[in-house]
């Protein structure tokens, strides 16, 4: 099994999007409404318009991630998250988080859970740049929480088990790998 471990202090997540193909003819029903979502939520510009925003920019402006960028902003991460990076982030669509337990959400966006919100936010997010030809089945990578995802490659790209369903979105200090569930850190 690789292990990537990229250090770098602590940093976070969120995420922007463009549409990819599975190359599978096989999709369910939520697959295609949720890639339909990430084509239709994002802007249309250009290569270059793409990569002159950052992470947050990108997720600012794509519909399907507003309530990461709520997360982002209640955690105060928006700074670290538009510094030089480079970050892999695995943005959580609306549809992750609202398939969170009732009130979970709710609870982390509290000013007193701001450590444990930040704690998964963090855990979205890995140190340097890395795009799916990078990735193999069974690598590991160490997220800006200390803590490590494992990437799976064998039935389409997961991440901790996470689909991803928009790969590669590129940013100006990083890029955007958009996950269809919230993954959260082990507990110690």
């Amino acid at each position: 099994m690789k292990t990537l471990k990229l250090v770098f202090p602590s940093l976070i997540l969120i995420f922007a999007l463009s549409a990819c193909g599975s190359g599978s003819t096989t999709e369910t029903a939520e697959e295609t409404t949720e890639t339909t979502a990430v084509e239709e939520a994002a802007p249309e510009q250009t290569e270059a318009e793409a990569e002159a925003k950052d992470i947050v920019d990108l997720a600012v402006e794509t519909e399907i991630l507003s309530t990461l960028v709520a997360a982002v902003q209640a955690g105060e991460l928006v700074e670290t998250l538009k510094s030089d990076g480079p970050f892999t982030v695995f943005a959580p669509t609306n549809d992750a988080f609202a398939a969170l337990p009732e009130g979970t959400l709710d609870n982390l966006l509290l000013p007193e859970n701001k450590d444990q919100l930040v704690a998964i936010l963090t855990y979205h997010v890995v140190p340097g740049k890395v795009m799916s030809t990078d990735l193999s089945d069974g690598m590991t990578a160490e997220t800006a929480n200390g803590a490590s995802v494992t990437i799976t490659t064998a039935d389409g790209a997961k991440v901790n088990g996470a689909s991803v369903v928009s790969a590669d979105v590129e940013a100006s200090n990083g890029v955007v790998h958009v996950i269809d569930a919230v993954i959260l850190p082990p507990t110690e």
